[in-house]
């Protein structure tokens, strides 16, 4: 059973000793495998807290507060241009794990399809992204956190793309596509980067002009760069894309990598599948009805693009 707000407030007094909470609210959707509520306080301080929902969550969320607190230290040196969440407090459940506290971080959910070519929040998106990738992997790895080579994480994705095709639910075109992108050795050769892993328009906050922090940190890993690139080469405008890709390569200092663009595409395109395996492991006939649904999309938009006449 989901922990109610007033119980999650009860956690966040007993993380933070002296709070006095006034208030107590669900935020948004999105929580994932945790309950979370902010807690506003009599100085209407706001707090989150967040409680893991099963063990895998707890130990996920160990992991990620171990993260977060190496990241502090990059952050107070000015080496990352946005806030992330700084644990506070914690309180022991009685099923085992912790509660975590912390203060909400300032701004509000990026709005992907306001993104504008310019000097303005696209800009500052790419410079927040490349500090992030920026960042020494020795962080992720002395928080536990997962860590691949190039070639280790190519074989991750064609295994995830065989058992994709085990389904018979994929088109098979998209799978040929899919087949030759991963194939093809010379796009793999990339210099693997701290990657956060689940970038999106409500994990992104800013103040409309900058990026004013970066939120859930569990998914964090060494791997691919491209990865935190495809929802904005997915979803973003074309000339927003340029803009962020232009700062991104600016404020990188070692950017030698002629496919990023190429992969951020495609893992794009692959989150699809992992989005039908995610219902069909689960059970979900919903969500694979979903998937199915976007991906005979996709097919669809693929093949009217390579039938397109020529203007040359």
């Amino acid at each position: 059973m989901p922990r109610s707000p007033l119980a999650l407030a009860a956690l966040a007094t007993v993380a933070i000793p002296g709070m006095d909470a006034f208030d107590v609210r669900r935020p948004a959707p999105g929580g994932g495998d945790h309950d979370v509520a902010v807690v506003i306080d009599s100085e209407r301080r706001r707090w989150v807290v967040r409680a893991p929902a099963s063990p895998a969550a707890g130990a996920s969320l160990e992991a990620e507060t171990a993260l977060l607190e190496l990241l502090a230290e990059h952050v107070d040196a000015g080496r990352v241009p946005f806030r992330v969440p700084r644990p506070a407090g914690f309180a022991h459940l009685p099923e085992g794990g912790r509660a975590v506290v912390h203060r909400e971080v300032a701004g509000r959910p990026l709005r992907i399809d306001a993104l504008a070519a310019g000097p303005g929040l696209a800009a500052s998106l790419g410079r927040a992204i490349a500090a992030l990738h920026e960042l020494p992997v020795d962080l992720v790895e002395n928080a536990g956190l997962p860590t691949y080579d190039a070639a280790s994480y190519r074989a991750r994705r064609l295994a995830e793309l065989d058992e994709a095709a085990r389904t018979g639910k994929v088109p098979p075109a998209l799978l040929r596509r899919w087949e030759e992108q991963l194939e093809d050795v010379s796009m793999w050769r990339f210099q693997p980067t701290v990657v956060h892993g689940d970038l999106s328009a409500e994990h992104v906050l800013s103040d409309g002009m900058t990026v004013t922090g970066v939120l859930a940190w569990g998914d964090t890993q060494v791997a691919d760069p491209a990865d935190d690139l495809a929802w904005l080469v997915v979803a973003a405008p074309e000339d927003a894309v340029e803009s962020i890709m232009e700062a991104y390569q600016l404020r990188r200092t070692e950017l030698t990598d002629p496919h990023l663009l190429d992969r951020a595409l495609l893992a794009g395109e692959l989150a699809l599948a992992r989005w039908l395996l995610y219902g069909v492991r689960s059970g979900d006939p919903a969500v694979v009805a979903d998937a199915v649904g976007m991906l005979e999309e996709l097919d669809d938009h693929t093949h009217a693009a390579d039938t397109e006449p020529s203007l040359a």
